[in-house]
C-alpha cells in the first residue's frame, strides 16, 4: 500500500494560497504535465515561490503546530471556549493518541513541504539556466527540506527520510530512518546551503532564506544534538556576518509595520496583497487573535499560562511584548474586552484591529519570525556555560538582556554568577521569557532533559512523551512499514 506520505508527491507543485509577498506570486504548476513543467528558469521560479507559499498552510502555521509544538508546553493553554477544539487539551495532558487528527496533519504539512523541496532539488538541475541562480533555488530548497526535517524530528524521533520524489511504487512506502540519520541529513542539507546562500538580497526578494538562516538553523540543530562547539561555531559565524542586531523594542519587532527587521532571520511571509481572493487564507493571526465581538478578532486558541507569566521578572517590558491582558488598551489603543473568554492571549501574533481588510482572514497579513538574532544569542551563551567559557556566556546573555532592560537601569540587572548550575538555569530562564509563544518552549524542555520534572504535573510520561505518536492513518496506509513509538 502507498503511505500518505507518498501520496501527495508526485507534481504536488498547486499554488498554494495565502498571504504573500511578490516573490511568492507563482502560477499554478498543476495544470502543467511534468513532461511540459522543468524547461525554462520561469519554470524554476514558480516552484521556488510555489515552496515558500506552502509554509504557511493550515497544517503548517495553525491548529497542527499549536497542538504538537505548543499545547504540551507549560507556557501555554488551549484557549477559545471550553467547548471548541477540544483535542488540544489531549495534547496539553499528554493523553493524546495516534488517531487524533493534528498529529496527520502536521506529518502531511511537513512532507508537502519536503515535496515541494525535492522537486526542484530533483528537476532545477537539468535546467539550463543561469548556473549561479540554479545553485541558490538549489540551497533555499534544501534549507526548506532540512527546516521541515527538523520540525519532525524532534516531534515523532525516527522518521521516514524523503530525499527525491518517488519514482516507482517501492519509492512510496519508506520505513521510519533513525533519529542519528535525519539529523545527518539536516546538517547536511545546511552545510551545502550555507555555502551558496547570499548574505541578503534587494527588496523584491526579501523573505528568501539566507546564508545567515541556514547557519543559525544549524546551530540549533547542534543545540539539540548538545554538539555546544559546533553551536559556538555557527552562532559565531552568524555574528560574523554583520547584517542582525536585535531590534530595539520589543512588542514592535512583532508587529506588521515591521516585517523583515534587523533582528529576524528567517521569516514565513504573509503579506496581505489587496484586491487578490488567493492571498487571504493563511491563519497563523486568525486561530491566535483575542477572541472578541470586534470584526477584526480571531479565534482565540493558543493562549499564555500562568505559567509563563509569573516566569517574567519585574518590571519586563518582554511581558506586555507577549502577553495580552483581556480587560485592557493594547500599546496599539485596541481594547481587549473584559467579557473575552479568555484572560490572555498571545501578542505575537497579534495584528491591530485597524488593519483588518474586510473579506481576509483577520490578521492574514502577519508574517511567523522562526529564527531571529536574540535566539542565536541565547545559544550561544548556553553551549559556552557548557564548555565552562562562562565569561563568553555572560557576554551573550546580557545583550538580550541590555535590550529588554533598554534605559531602565532599575530592572533586569545583568546576571553574574559564573556557577555552571546556576547560569544554565538563568540562561533556561531567559529562553523562556525572550522566546514565548514562539513554538519552542515544549521541546525546548525536553531537549534539556527536564521533561518529567518540568511537565510532570501535565501528564508527561518519561519514556514516552518525549515523541508524538505516529500517526495511525500513516501506519495503516504502510500496511505496518511504519512502526509506533514507545507507549503509544
Amino acid at each position: 500500500m502507498k503511505s500518505a506520505v507518498g501520496l501527495s508527491l508526485i507534481v504536488a507543485l498547486s499554488f498554494s494560497q495565502g498571504c504573500k509577498k511578490s516573490f511568492l506570486d507563482a502560477s499554478p504548476a498543476s495544470t502543467t504535465t511534468s513532461t511540459q513543467f522543468w524547461k525554462t528558469s520561469t519554470d524554476a521560479a514558480s516552484a521556488v515561490n510555489s515552496m515558500y507559499a506552502d509554509l504557511h498552510n493550515w497544517n503548517d502555521i495553525a491548529f497542527a503546530p499549536i497542538a504538537i509544538e505548543s499545547m504540551g508546553s507549560d507556557d501555554a493553554t488551549k484557549g477559545s471556549v471550553p467547548t471548541d477544539a477540544t483535542f488540544m487539551n489531549e495534547y496539553r495532558n499528554f493523553t493524546v493518541t495516534a488517531g487524533e487528527g493534528q498529529l496527520e496533519g502536521f506529518w502531511q504539512g511537513m512532507y508537502n513541504n519536503i515535496n515541494f523541496a525535492n522537486q526542484i532539488l530533483d528537476n532545477v538541475p537539468a535546467i539550463n539556466m543561469d548556473a549561479g541562480l540554479k545553485a541558490r533555488y538549489l540551497a533555499e530548497a534544501q534549507f526548506i527540506r532540512a527546516y521541515d526535517y527538523f520540525r519532525l524530528v524532534r516531534a515523532f524521533g525516527d522518521v521516514p527520510l524523503r530525499l527525491h520524489v518517488p519514482k516507482s511504487a517501492a519509492d512510496y512506502n519508506l520505513a521510519r530512518a533513525p533519529k542519528a540519520q535525519v539529523w545527518l541529513q539536516i546538517e547536511t542539507d545546511l552545510t551545502s546551503a550555507a555555502s551558496v546562500l547570499p548574505t541578503a538580497y534587494s527588496a523584491v526578494d526579501i523573505g528568501h532564506v539566507t546564508k545567515g538562516a541556514a547557519l543559525a538553523l544549524h546551530a540549533k540543530v547542534a543545540l539539540y544534538q548538545k554538539k555546544w562547539a559546533d553551536v559556538i561555531t555557527y552562532t559565531t559565524a552568524v555574528t560574523s556576518l554583520g547584517v542582525y542586531s536585535l531590534f530595539p523594542d520589543y512588542e514592535k519587532m512583532f508587529r506588521t509595520q515591521n516585517k523583515n527587521n534587523s533582528e529576524s532571520i528567517f521569516e514565513i511571509q504573509c503579506a496581505l496583497i489587496p484586491n487578490n481572493p488567493g492571498a487571504s487564507n493563511s491563519q497563523y493571526s486568525q486561530v491566535q487573535m483575542p477572541r472578541v465581538t470586534e470584526p477584526a478578532g480571531g479565534w482565540g486558541f493558543n493562549n499564555p499560562s500562568p505559567g509563563l507569566i509569573a516566569e517574567f521578572e519585574p518590571g519586563d517590558p518582554r511581558l506586555a511584548g507577549t502577553v495580552i491582558f483581556t480587560g485592557t488598551l493594547t500599546p496599539e489603543g485596541d481594547m481587549i474586552d473584559a467579557s473575552a473568554p479568555n484572560p490572555y492571549y498571545n501578542m505575537k501574533s497579534y495584528v491591530p484591529f485597524a488593519q483588518y481588510v474586510s473579506g481576509f482572514n483577520q490578521g492574514c497579513q502577519q508574517d511567523k519570525i522562526v529564527l531571529r538574532y536574540a535566539e542565536v544569542l541565547l545559544m550561544n551563551a548556553e553551549a559556552n556555560n557548557e564548555l565552562g567559557n562562562s565569561a563568553a556566556a555572560l557576554a551573550s546573555l546580557e545583550q538580550v538582556r541590555a535590550r529588554a532592560r533598554g534605559v531602565n537601569v532599575a530592572i533586569l540587572p545583568p546576571v553574574t554568577t559564573t556557577d555552571q548550575t546556576a547560569l544554565r538555569t538563568a540562561i533556561y530562564h531567559e529562553r523562556r521569557v525572550e522566546l514565548g509563544m514562539e513554538f519552542d518552549r515544549h521541546f525546548d524542555v525536553i531537549r534539556q532533559g527536564r521533561g518529567a520534572a518540568v511537565f510532570g504535573p501535565q501528564g508527561f510520561v518519561a519514556g514516552k512523551s518525549e515523541v508524538w505518536p505516529i500517526p495511525q492513518n500513516e501506519i495503516d496506509l504502510s500496511a505496518g512499514t511504519l512502526t509506533q513509538n514507545p507507549g503509544y
